[in-house]
């Protein structure tokens, strides 16, 4: 169940975003109008009951449903009423019941299940203000929660401590801008002091249970984006080529996590801490970006698998993707770059292959910073391009090593390098694209680990006499003691030098 889940909990939040994210003019009608159409144009089917008295516009007995993808099974959404007023100022205050339910059921594995999810607002407002194709909303709640109310599997009520979910979060402040054009352009800021929550789960039917829970403080979210006036969910390449685009910028100030689990014998627990982080999200219909990064960051886990916990630390984390994924017989930008800066272990798993704390237990760093041109020969978000692909799905044409760093047990590689691909010769290179370029490399304490490593028993004389041959092939002394430099050219006749001395 847990995948349909998931597509379903997206199709939950897709209504809660646009209890924030609706258009609206001045006018109560005209707000309860565009919210329908909007709902309508992203799959909903909605109906309701109107009754207008003076400014005032009720909606009783609301419900919003959508098929899911694949007809696995629906999602509805029922109000019991949604108020729209017109204020004396020209704006329009919106209205929703404290708790809503939204309903979840289908099949998966053969296994009818039925989930009603809570939605629930408390010391909130939603005020609607602006021209009618220019809209801002200003939304506040002390608190909003999101908890599983009730699961049903085959018919049958599930015991109530199958399962539990709630996220709550606090404090929320919420302002939005919708221009309505062939488009909707929207933009959005939001901040909230918390995030929480609380998941478990435990089979009656055998010793397998866990919870997870946790807490994020200072949230921030600031993005926008287009959304097409029509647009079938369900196909999200149709949606992307309509103009569907999204980018947003999360932050946070600090979080914290734990989990234990246990099943077959086993039993796992972990904590995780970090002081901030960040998350940039861009997609259309040509690239996908994503950029993660996270400060100060603790992990502790421990097994009964192990007799001691498995501690870490790290001060800086980050992975960036900026991928085309639309074809097209252009080169592409593309960028890759990853970094784990100062991790750390405890002593415990330093103990495990080096008791005798022989190798410097020096943080540790590992970054990589890649750049280039490509071409993308299929439209790599068609699920059906994907399935069918026979062959490789682009051409790599240009690649800029703009940092390479490995900095470990006293050790430390480094390097940039520039490079182009010759797709047409596929022979020189054993079927890679040929390459043509140059790097530049730098290893500072290689034979200094060496020698630590044949004290550990780690690695034999015979073994550190042909790396020390090999690295005095490719590389020269360098400045410092103990380093070695090298740069290795690429001409377009495939022939291949390190510093000057042709190898290949």
């Amino acid at each position: 169940m847990t995948a349909y889940l998931r597509r379903a909990t997206g199709a939950a939040l897709l209504f809660v975003s646009t209890t924030q994210m609706v258009n609206a003019d001045v006018t109560a009608q005209d707000v309860w109008s565009d919210w329908k159409n909007y709902m309508t144009s992203v799959g909903y089917d909605v109906t309701g009951t109107e009754k207008a008295s003076g400014d005032k516009l009720t909606i009783n007995d609301l419900s919003m449903s959508m098929q899911m993808p694949e007809e696995e099974g629906t999602i509805s959404v029922d109000m019991s009423s949604l108020v729209f007023t017109g204020n004396s100022d020209g704006t329009v205050a919106v209205g929703m019941p404290g708790t809503v339910p939204i309903h979840i059921s289908g099949q998966d594995g053969g296994d009818e299940f039925d989930v009603v999810v809570n939605f629930t607002q408390s010391g909130n407002s939603m005020v609607v203000s602006g021209a009618p194709n220019d809209m801002n909303y200003n939304y506040t709640a002390s608190q909003i929660d999101m908890a599983l109310a009730s699961l049903m599997v085959d018919g049958e009520q599930a015991p109530a401590d199958l399962a539990r979910i709630v996220v709550t979060l606090t404090n929320i402040i919420s302002s939005s801008q919708i221009k309505l054009a062939d488009m909707r352009d929207y933009s959005q800021r939001m901040s909230a002091d918390s995030l929480n929550y609380d998941v478990a789960f435990n089979d009656p039917d055998s010793d397998e249970g866990g919870t997870f829970q946790g807490s994020i403080l200072g949230l921030s979210f600031q993005g926008g984006g287009k959304i097409p006036l029509e647009m079938n969910t369900a196909d999200f390449p149709a949606m992307l080529a309509a103009g569907f685009a999204f980018s947003g910028a999360y932050e946070y100030a600090s979080g914290n996590s734990s989990a234990e689990a246990k099943g077959d014998g086993e039993e796992f627990s972990y904590s995780g801490s970090s002081q901030g982080g960040r998350l940039d999200v861009a997609m259309d219909a040509s690239h996908v970006a994503y950029d993660v990064s996270q400060k100060d960051t603790a992990i502790n886990v421990t097994t009964n698998q192990l007799p001691f916990p498995i501690s870490m630390e790290m001060a800086e984390s980050s992975i960036r993707i900026n991928a085309p994924v639309a074809e097209s017989n252009e080169e592409q930008d593309f960028s890759f770059a990853l970094k784990l800066g100062d991790f750390t272990m405890s002593d415990m798993i330093w103990s495990m292959f080096d008791p005798g704390a022989v190798l410097p237990r020096d943080p540790a760093t590992i970054a990589l910073d890649l750049a280039g041109k490509a071409k993308v020969l299929v439209n790599l978000l068609d699920p059906e391009m994907a399935a069918n692909l026979s062959g490789p799905p682009g051409e790599l044409n240009a690649l800029n090593i703009k940092q390479l760093l490995v900095s470990v047990a006293g050790s430390k590689l480094s390097g940039t390098g520039n490079f182009t691909f010759d797709n047409s010769d596929l022979a020189s290179f054993d079927g890679l694209p040929a390459p043509k370029g140059t790097a530049t490399l730098e290893l500072i304490g290689a034979n200094g680990l060496m020698d630590k490593l044949i004290q550990m028993g780690l690695m034999s004389d015979s073994d550190a006499m042909g790396a020390r041959m090999m690295m005095g092939m490719l590389a020269v002394p360098g400045d410092g003691a103990d380093t070695l430099t090298s740069d290795i050219d690429i001409n377009d006749q495939g022939h291949i030098s390190a510093n000057g001395q042709r190898i290949k």
